[in-house]
């Protein structure tokens, strides 16, 4: 009897420790899925969602693009080139997370963030621009080739966006749109240091926002469209 009693023991014992590695593993899971994707659609996806896209008709989009990386990195020794990137990404990450912004995805040297997705917000627009502020600085906390700050373009559009989750493996939050497009072509035709945004961006913050008009700049698959700078909040 007591030779039975110490196996069950034994065989409850491993299972116990069986399930308590299992909730360990599925916390990690858990964890990486919403390092991956929003929460709400990380949710979504572990309940068994087959197709996650939805249609946002009020959101503000900016691509922020480091200088002349690539001539950068063509020179430098691999592992220089990995930490720089590091560093800078893990500061825009905190600015994204300080003003509840949702991080998009890094595309080699540029940063896709956008405001007012997943769950919409009323100042979608004003959060994008007091972080796309902070950016700039961060970057200039960087410094590389012996001591030169970090120099970065943004580019930002407000309005509608299609987003979803794509692809069976390696799978991806992404948006998809004409304000897309529009922000990041804003980015490429933007100036060292500098944001530049759309007519509709300065439209929404004009007042509570100082900006300097560029006048008509043309953009791929545009033409010619008004655009601004983003100079500063106002506090008066």
């Amino acid at each position: 009897a007591t030779t039975a009693y110490l196996i069950v023991q034994y065989f409850v014992r491993q299972r116990e420790a069986a399930i308590v590695a299992l909730d360990a593993e599925r916390h990690r899971s858990d964890e990486l899925l919403r390092n991956i994707l929003p929460e709400t659609i990380a949710a979504q996806l572990k309940d068994g969602a087959t197709v996650l896209a939805d249609a946002h008709p009020a959101v503000t989009v900016l691509f922020a693009d480091i200088v002349d990386f690539t001539r950068y990195a063509d020179r430098t020794p691999p592992a220089d080139v990995v930490r720089v990137l590091d560093t800078v990404f893990r500061a825009f990450d905190d600015v994204a997370d300080r003003h509840e912004l949702e991080k998009i995805k890094t595309i080699g040297d540029a940063y896709l963030l956008v405001g007012g997705l997943p769950e919409p917000r009323a100042d979608h627009v004003d959060a994008v621009a007091r972080a796309a502020l902070e950016l700039v600085e961060a970057s200039r906390s960087v410094t590389i080739d012996g001591g030169a700050p970090l120099q970065i373009r943004i580019g930002i559009d407000t309005g509608p966006v299609v987003a979803g989750v794509i692809g069976r493996k390696k799978f991806s939050y992404d948006l998809w749109g004409d304000t897309v497009n529009t922000a990041s072509r804003m980015e490429s035709s933007g100036v060292s240091g500098r944001i530049n945004v759309t007519a509709r961006v300065e439209s929404a913050l004009r007042g509570r926002f100082d900006f300097e008009p560029r006048g008509e700049i043309v953009i791929k698959g545009k033409g010619a469209v008004p655009a601004y700078f983003l100079l500063g909040e106002r506090h008066d």
